[in-house]
């Protein structure tokens, strides 16, 4: 072969891997790249946008919680913790598959924020705003609950959940949040550790 040719053929491929190449971060199950090594691994802690093409209805902006998982409509809870963004996409994809015919999921990582994980505690759900706060000793989750502004009216408080991940295993702890806001029954109303992550559900309808 013709040096001339040789460097045509390298220009060649070099084109071809350049269109080929993924954008970091985000990823669907139709698209996966060819190498895991190179891609960033969800962490807990991290905020995912699980977008459903043509169901917006069925997408939603999530942080990973202690326990590795997301809720994703339709399909509850799904391990996103230690997967790469596509890996997640195809889990949803596939779950979906039973509500939904043919569906495309793209999962984009908004926030990388799993190196803060240790020193704050998150309040998502049902609150007037779902905040992320600096852990201080001797916090509960009625202390947290109210830098969040307290529930709102659609909130299921006595299903409130908080999670923690204590020596690599992930650990659930029921609170009843309603009795604590309504009776002060303060049972439920435990101390919260940095990297807590209290979910205040919404009451079905």
């Amino acid at each position: 072969m013709s040096w001339l040719m040789r460097c045509v053929s390298l220009l060649l491929l070099a084109t071809m891997a350049a269109v080929s190449a993924q954008t970091p971060g985000v990823a669907s199950s139709a698209a996966a790249p060819t190498s895991d090594d190179a891609l960033y691994r969800i962490g807990v802690d991290d905020r995912v946008q699980v977008s459903v093409w043509r169901n917006p209805e069925l997408s939603v902006t999530v942080p990973v919680r202690p326990d590795g998982r997301i809720s994703v409509p339709l399909v509850g809870d799904v391990v996103a913790g230690g997967r790469a963004p596509h890996e997640v996409a195809a889990d949803i994809e596939k779950q979906l598959a039973t509500y939904v015919r043919d569906p495309k999921v793209a999962v984009i990582l908004t926030e990388l924020r799993s190196h803060e994980f240790i020193s704050r505690v998150r309040v998502t759900g049902a609150v007037r705003q779902p905040v992320s706060i600096p852990y201080r000793q001797g916090m509960t989750v009625l202390d947290a609950v109210l830098q969040a502004g307290g529930i709102t009216e659609f909130a299921a408080p006595d299903r409130t959940r908080l999670y923690r991940k204590e020596q690599g295993k992930a650990e659930t702890v029921p609170v009843r949040l309603g009795a604590i806001l309504r009776n002060g029954d303060l049972e439920t109303n435990v101390d919260v550790k940095p990297g807590d992550v209290i979910t205040i559900p919404e009451r079905v309808l």
